[in-house]
């Protein structure tokens, strides 16, 4: 499976400039990148494996027969969004050039098939070496974006271009390459998602066909864009976001729990879950019988959204709307009277909306502003919500 749109890859050369690559790590982890390091053999003469893997939270592996089982370097490059190779020393470059596959490394830049960086960093005179000067040209045709060191002290004591550059050059030009929009750094994301189910005994429950396919799209999308995001997952069957923090719970009551201790916490809260309006008055202990079932008391669960506009204090909140009919006056009467700021309304009649890939209907503001969405994938509407929520914050 392709990556979240934040996974990086960083290569890691056998060089002395290794240990910079640390500082490279923690500030992409800063800007909301999920990273895996990937050092070759000699590197870890420089930085050892137990750093890295305490720095990113991630094994670490160098050669293909670590961990067979994996296929290591398939996984890691069909999951990879991006490649850093940081320090790239002289040697590491001949290799690539040369479409050597002799390390994890090597191998898996072979089989990924995703932007690269390569920065540079060596003594002087094998950076202007004519081999060196041939390989870096030979990568530059292949597609490969190659930084060029800066002038500086080396550690040998000379000077001349050949330096690691810094941590904010580097970062720019990856920022460059990868066009990620970061709009939601430093903001917080609590998602809802799913449909919750009231249970009537151990073995029936109250429910609804939401997939929690939107839910999950609109966290994954806000994790893209650098926020940190909070997903509350009623019984949805789908697999947890890397990067994200999911917490799954089953009931209304569940669902109304968690938000109010997450609520306080963020600055948008994207109401996608599709929440029972009522409940079993009573949940039975064992089996009923068929005979018995021709009745069953319900009450009314707490409407969830009207219950935290109650304790709102700066959030943008984002409510849904699935119905049978497209009313607009009724979707702009909902998200008054439940606090919304904004509110999607969606016609499910047709039922090719749950546990779709696709959705259309209306986006409505409070400040009283329509927009009629036409089909599009639920990832789309996810990007254009979490448009209008930012807009909203200011």
């Amino acid at each position: 499976m392709q990556g979240h749109g934040r996974e990086v890859i960083l290569g890691v050369g056998g060089g002395i400039a290794a240990y910079k690559s640390c500082d490279l790590l923690r500030r992409l982890q800063d800007i909301g990148f999920l990273v895996t390091v990937v050092p070759t053999p000699s590197s870890l003469n420089f930085v050892g494996a137990a750093t890295w893997e305490a720095l990113s939270g991630r094994a670490v592996t160098t050669e293909v027969f670590e961990s067979v089982e994996e296929v290591r370097h398939v996984s890691l490059a069909k999951k990879a969004d991006f490649i850093i190779i940081a320090p790239a020393t002289a040697d590491l470059i001949a290799r690539m050039a040369a479409g050597r596959a002799d390390d994890l490394l090597t191998n898996v830049i072979l089989a990924a098939n995703v932007p690269v960086l390569i920065v540079p960093a060596m003594h002087p005179n094998m950076w202007s070496d004519q081999a060196t000067t041939a390989n870096v040209r030979v990568l530059r045709e292949r597609g490969y974006h190659v930084l060029d060191p800066d002038v500086g002290a080396l550690t040998s004591g000379d000077v001349g271009q050949g330096r690691f550059p810094e941590t904010a050059k580097i970062l720019q030009a990856f920022s460059d390459l990868a066009q990620a929009k970061s709009d939601y750094l430093g903001r917080r994301v609590l998602v809802s998602a799913g449909g919750t189910r009231e249970p009537i005994d151990p073995i029936r429950f109250i429910g609804n066909q939401s997939s929690g396919k939107q839910g999950y799209a609109v966290a994954l999308q806000a994790l893209r864009r650098g926020a940190d995001v909070v997903l509350v997952s009623a019984n949805a069957s789908l697999p947890d976001i890397e990067g994200v923090q999911t917490i799954h719970v089953k009931t209304a009551s569940e669902m109304h729990d968690a938000l109010h201790r997450e609520f306080s916490q963020c600055d948008v809260l994207v109401m996608a879950a599709a929440v029972a309006d009522a409940r079993p008055e009573q949940m039975q202990d064992s089996k009923i019988k068929k005979a018995s079932l021709a009745t069953i008391n319900l009450t009314e669960n707490v409407d969830i959204l009207k219950s935290l506009h109650d304790v709102k204090v700066k959030q943008v909140v984002v409510a849904f709307a699935a119905e049978t009919s497209h009313d607009a006056t009724a979707a702009q009467s909902k998200m008054l009277a439940k606090g919304a700021d904004i509110l999607y309304l969606n016609d499910v009649s047709g039922g090719d909306i749950f546990n779709s890939e696709t959705t259309f209907g209306e986006i409505f503001t409070s400040a009283g502003a329509s927009y009629k969405v036409a089909k599009t994938t639920k990832d789309t509407l996810a990007q254009e919500l979490l448009d209008h929520a930012l807009h909203q914050l200011g």
